[in-house]
């Protein structure tokens, strides 16, 4: 009864760690604080805009000086600035964390759009689906584990669900961009993702067989279907 018992336990335990985890990690410790009023004022409006829904904001303190080389007091000195925006949280108790250069560093449309690609994945229950993937996935192992099922059954089913999960989940992460996009515009949000990649020094990568086995697609994959309505 145990043994059966077992693999159940492993899954709600890796689907909590999913959906609850990074919440907790982001909270305790990254240095965050709660928005002025200028910055509630600002994040409403976005948040509008974007059609973005959460319990909480908290915003995420960046260093100012980053980029900048030791001793230069240069007000031109260039910095690369620190760009995140994310919701985490299970459903009732999702928080928006945002990066202090979010703010000040980035046009209205730009950042209303990166708010939108949040919205979408929620409304698509991107994180949801990983969460579960993630807890099937373990739960799998967790049988092998213990010898419930024979290996080879164990792996068969393994393959399985796993190419069904990075195939379904690369189709709800295009779909949240659709979201995303019936809110702010394809070519709007296309923009967006790639001015803060170039923000931050980096080209948007595009799909090639290291990234067959990964759940979300390539930022340059999503920004190509963006631009080409798909």
């Amino acid at each position: 009864m145990l043994t059966v018992a077992f693999p159940v336990v492993v899954a709600v335990v890796a689907f909590l760690a999913v959906t609850v985890g990074p919440l907790y990690v982001a909270d305790r410790f990254r240095d965050t604080r709660r928005p002025t009023d200028a910055e509630r004022a600002t994040l409403a409006e976005l948040r509008e805009w974007a059609a973005l829904n959460v319990e909480r904001v908290a915003i995420v303190e960046t260093d100012s000086s980053a980029g900048a080389t030791a001793g230069d007091d240069s007000a031109a000195a260039t910095r690369t600035p620190t760009i995140d925006v994310g919701v985490r949280g299970p459903p009732g108790r999702r928080v928006l964390f945002v990066t202090e250069d979010v703010l000040t560093d980035l046009d209205e449309d730009v950042a209303a759009a990166l708010l939108a690609a949040e919205a979408g994945r929620l409304e698509t229950y991107y994180n949801e689906f990983r969460a579960v993937a993630v807890a099937v996935v373990v739960a799998i192992l967790a049988t092998v584990v213990t010898t419930i099922v024979p290996f080879e059954a164990g792996f068969s089913a393994l393959a399985v669900v796993g190419f069904v999960s990075f195939w379904v989940g690369r189709r709800v992460q295009y779909a949240a961009d659709a979201h995303a996009a019936e809110r702010v515009g394809a070519e709007a949000l296309a923009d967006a993702f790639e001015r803060v990649a170039d923000l931050q020094g980096v080209t948007p990568e595009t799909g090639t067989w290291r990234t067959w086995f990964e759940v979300q697609p390539p930022l340059g994959d999503r920004i190509a279907a963006l631009r080409e309505g798909r």
